[in-house]
């Protein structure tokens, strides 16, 4: 257990935490929604700063992360936890585990940040991503772990639904490189009866990475007749568009799981309608996730067409990057190369 950063007390002992856009007022002896900060006699801690409940070495591809630092590998952790209630998620287990049973289970493995980085560094990782869950909600071990990253000299990445809030991005934006962001849809009637949060900050989320020059990554997992219209699609990514039309967007097929498993998967045909109005809506690169052998996955020179990165799911068969350039026409590749 450690004192939580971003929190103020309040009368009668409650604390307003700041940490994500849900700004909980927790009175004592309760905990958040993400269930996993709790109040003790007016004083927030984290139950999960040593509590890793998932470590694995993945392809950065896997993130999903298609141009940054493509080819590599990343330390990937996670706490349990969430500050999002998704009917879809697909780590349910760990995710939502805090809130099951009474008092809500914090189960893990204590490891320092100092550990962490060693391991990821024996395992020859290019960084460290704090994935799987969501890892505002664990932030203080991220935020630690981060900087014993850079020092390694190793990036740092953030697999997020984007409900941090702008001072806790400020506080560890020097410390972090890239981020995939979920954009999960493009309606508030969604978000609230699906995630059980709001679209509006994860909007501002986004343009705020953006900003802060963090180069980020857009995924999509369109679910069948709940935010696969043209029009849905269409604004997602006009919005991404707006944003920047160098950032990626990963278009990516739903499986049945969780509460949402009476939902068939997502047809090939929805996920290359998806990224062909993402094309026709300006953005230079547009990718088609888990459903393998469909296509989608190499990627382009935006200005001249010509294939640069060769995938077979999560790895790279083939990189022709040079430089962070086309070797055919000379532009520029947007991403992190090296």
């Amino acid at each position: 257990m450690k004192q939580a950063l971003f929190q103020e007390t309040k009368e009668e002992k409650k604390v307003q935490c700041s940490l994500c856009c849900h700004r909980c007022l927790i009175a004592d002896g309760r905990r958040g929604i993400c269930a996993v900060r709790e109040n003790r006699g007016g004083v927030l801690y984290s139950l999960v700063y040593d509590k890793l409940i998932a470590q694995n070495i993945d392809p950065i591809e896997k993130k999903p992360l298609f141009q940054f630092l493509p080819g590599s590998l990343s330390y990937s952790i996670a706490t349990p936890g969430c500050n999002f209630r998704c009917l879809h998620c697909q780590n349910a287990d760990i995710s939502q585990l805090p809130r099951q049973g009474r008092g809500g289970s914090i189960i893990g493995e204590a490891i320092s940040p100092e550990k962490i980085v060693a391991a990821a560094k024996a395992a020859r990782c290019a960084s460290i991503s704090y994935t799987y869950t969501e890892p505002t909600i664990f932030f203080e071990l991220a935020y630690d772990t981060a900087r014993l990253t850079v020092d390694a000299g190793l990036k740092n990445v953030f697999v997020t639904n984007g409900y941090i809030t702008p001072e806790a991005l400020e506080v560890i934006r020097p410390y972090l490189h890239a981020a995939n962001i979920d954009l999960k849809g493009f309606t508030e009637d969604f978000y609230k009866k699906v995630c059980g949060a709001k679209l509006k900050p994860v909007l501002d989320a986004i343009r705020l990475y953006k900003q802060m020059g963090i180069w980020i990554e857009i995924t999509t997992l369109i679910i069948p007749g709940l935010n696969d219209s043209d029009k849905e699609l269409k604004e997602i990514a006009e919005f991404i568009k707006s944003v920047g039309e160098e950032i990626p967007w990963h278009v990516t097929a739903f499986h049945p799981t969780y509460r949402l498993s009476d939902r068939p998967r997502t047809p090939a045909a929805t996920l290359q309608r998806a990224r062909q109005i993402g094309i026709d809506a300006g953005l230079r690169y547009v990718y088609m996730g888990n459903i393998p052998g469909e296509g989608g996955e190499d990627t382009s020179c935006w200005k001249c067409k010509k294939t640069l990165v060769r995938r077979a799911g999560f790895f790279v068969e083939e990189n022709n990057i040079k430089k962070g350039t086309c070797p055919h026409c000379g532009s520029v590749i947007d991403g992190v190369w090296g």
